[in-house]
């Protein structure tokens, strides 16, 4: 058995253009810009980039089911496939040792062209579709069976978004209220027994089955039925009910299986990249506040008696016990199974403990704990393990931030939800924005999170 993934009629139009665009981007760049003879290296760089391109873009998802996808995505995909390819080309340059017969302000300007021209023409293609579509050409009629939760939901986002070429003729289902009404603006056109003689006469062209998963014996009798037309037959699972939103498909030999607690970065690339990332971000953040860091300590020292790192015991991946780097800020140095939280004017916090906490400064040791490989630059913030044990027991899905090393920074703390948690309400919405983060996870988010750091992280009002 295997679920085949969706794709557009589009697809090898967009695989020829791309296939060729690399190599005519190159030579437009060396015939009129830089007026370079062209030799038989530059000609098979073109090619190879082309060849590299489709395969790379294939392996990442570009042409998989564009015409739903926001362009952001779409642009976003573009360009994962044009890195790896580039990084492609330069392995085999370093390999061949034929980097030198390359003009590098010619190939540099190529890398950067390229995935523009690859965007821009996907944006005028999709601007010219959604145009043609709006004025209720190119559309296909789709008729919905089951008028609950699932059903009103698809009808919803297809009538918002008309750019994608559906039309929602109606509903079917067997709830008798529902008769001759309107839901979401679509009317209710019969009882599920209908749907066989309507889609056999050609009323609409394709069906979405919108029922919850204790009709199967519902669902299994209309397919059976459905097998003797030639109408698109599609299912959508209920996933509102087991809160089921946030799930991703994955396959197991052509099983097809629902990802329900889990995050990309589970994928050995995702990992390797985070770890470089870490790697490199972390090294040079050292090495330029290492002076600050002397200072810091220095001032810890001498303002108050004790340790200048204070080590708490925090969850790492997987819920492992490990141990936080931080500055010295309190005169105790809480760390067993009752924590009490910091709060504002703090009498435990050391003359410059305060300053400490409310500009970040606290925090910087915690490289160290990056570059040993315990924690991130990004990802859901640690907790002392006295409040991972309370808030687990109160927060739904508390235990899922866990899922990935814990963070220096992260999408919770530059959405302002960072400090005190002093009431439940606070801990679920720094919850929500983790898991948002964990289930979103994306090279392009981490550096977004941490460019907004810099400009909103390190000072907020509700850090104390």
């Amino acid at each position: 058995m295997n679920i085949q993934t969706d794709s557009s009629g589009f697809v090898w139009l967009h695989r020829f253009i791309d296939l060729v665009i690399p190599y005519f981007i190159l030579m437009a760049i060396a015939n009129y810009i830089f007026d370079v003879p062209i030799h038989d290296r530059y000609t098979i760089m073109g090619i190879l980039g082309g060849f590299v391109f489709v395969t790379s873009a294939q392996m990442v998802g570009t042409y998989q089911n564009w015409r739903g996808r926001p362009f952001f995505n779409s642009m976003q995909l573009v360009l994962k496939a044009w890195v790896i390819t580039w990084g492609i080309l330069i392995i085999v340059a370093f390999l061949y040792k034929d980097a030198s017969n390359y003009s590098r302000m010619l190939t540099v300007l190529w890398a950067i062209a390229t995935p523009l021209v690859l965007i821009g023409y996907r944006l005028f293609l999709r601007l010219v579709l959604s145009y043609y579509r709006m004025q209720g050409n190119n559309y296909k009629e789709v008729a919905i069976v089951g008028a609950g939760k699932v059903g009103q939901h698809l009808a919803a986002v297809i009538q918002k978004n008309l750019w994608l070429g559906y039309k929602v003729i109606g509903f079917y289902d067997d709830n008798t209220e529902l008769k001759n009404r309107k839901i979401v603006g679509t009317p209710v056109l019969g009882t599920i027994e209908q749907v066989y003689n309507d889609a056999k006469s050609g009323k609409f062209d394709e069906l979405y089955i919108c029922l919850p998963l204790r009709a199967e014996n519902k669902i299994k009798l209309l397919l059976n039925q459905l097998t003797d037309t030639t109408t698109v037959v599609k299912y959508i699972p209920d996933l509102f009910s087991f809160d089921l939103m946030h799930a991703k498909w994955t396959d197991l030999k052509g099983i097809p299986v629902i990802s329900v607690y889990d995050t990309p970065l589970n994928s050995t690339t995702a990992k390797l990249l985070k770890r470089m990332e870490d790697l490199v971000i972390s090294s040079i953040i050292l090495l330029l506040i290492s002076p600050m860091m002397i200072i810091l300590a220095i001032a810890v020292k001498v303002t108050s008696p004790g340790p200048i790192i204070f080590k708490q015991k925090r969850y790492g991946h997987n819920g492992q016990e490990i141990k936080v780097y931080k500055f010295r800020s309190m005169t105790t140095q809480d760390n067993g199974a009752k924590v009490k939280q910091a709060t504002k004017n703090d009498l435990r916090f050391t003359p410059i403990g305060a300053f400490l906490r409310k500009t970040s400064l606290d925090e910087l040791p915690q490289f160290i704990n990056v570059l040993q490989g315990k924690m991130s630059i990004v990802g859901p913030r640690p907790h002392a393990v006295a409040h991972n044990e309370e808030y687990r027991q109160l927060v739904p899905k508390y235990m899922q931030r866990h899922l990935v090393k814990p963070g220096i920074t992260g999408w919770a703390q530059i959405n302002g939800w960072r400090g005190e948690t002093d009431t439940l309400e606070k801990m679920e919405k720094r919850v929500e924005y983790d898991l948002h983060y964990i289930n979103n996870w994306s090279l392009w988010l981490d550096i977004k999170i941490i460019v907004l750091t810099i400009f909103k992280g390190f000072i907020n009002k509700n850090a104390y």
